[in-house]
């Protein structure tokens, strides 16, 4: 039996991924968690075949609490499912040690498909992002905002999203002088000088997300 840990701060997500697993015969659900400090202590418990993971949750950043997962639990393969398409983020994902990606406006048969390959030791990518991937890989010309740290990543989603400074200091439990610095620095990688300009770049390259 596949035990699945969900990870998704949406309770209307989780209920729904529990309906389309409980059609399966050979997964189960085992546990839920609602941020990646819910998450790292469940996961303490529990032992879970395969983590369910959501990127955009409250707190901990998606690629660092891959990487957590990776260094606390590495018997327990993540399973990305996200609203986020973008080939950078998909990127970061993988290199932070995840084993799959599944979007959210996938059909249910390729999620079960990608949580029995991930299982199985494999790796799985959505079919709707292998052509958006390849682009990107073989492209001599990378974008800006490849050059941009994880952390200068995530401040530049918020940012993007309309978060203050201070709300995101407090939401990652930084100091405000750091998250200033961090704006400063993603600015000057990006060649932009206000925050008008970081949403038209966002918009350019498929980085608005849940702005648009």
């Amino acid at each position: 039996m596949i035990r699945i840990m969900l990870a998704d701060d949406h309770a209307i997500v989780r209920s729904g991924l529990k309906q389309i697993i409980d059609t399966t015969t050979d997964m189960t659900v085992v546990g839920e968690a609602i941020n990646g400090a819910d998450l790292l202590d469940k996961l303490r418990t529990l032992n879970p075949s395969l983590l369910l993971l959501d990127m955009s949750m409250p707190g901990i950043s998606g690629v660092d609490l891959i990487r957590r997962v990776k260094q606390e639990h590495p018997g327990v393969p993540v399973l990305v499912l996200s609203m986020h398409n973008e080939s950078q983020i998909v990127t970061r994902a993988f290199k932070a040690g995840a084993c799959g990606y599944v979007t959210k406006d996938s059909e249910p048969e390729i999620l079960l498909l990608a949580i029995r390959k991930v299982v199985a030791g494999r790796k799985f990518m959505d079919p709707a992002l292998v052509d958006a991937m390849v682009i990107n890989i073989t492209t001599d010309e990378r974008p800006l905002h490849e050059s941009l740290s994880n952390r200068e990543f995530q401040i530049f989603q918020m940012l993007v999203k309309g978060a203050q400074s201070a709300d995101i200091a407090a939401e990652l439990c930084l100091s405000a002088k750091t998250i200033s610095t961090h704006k400063v620095r993603l600015m000057q990688k990006l060649q932009i000088d206000s925050n008008a300009e970081l949403v038209r770049y966002a918009i350019k390259h498929g980085l608005a997300g849940e702005v648009l």
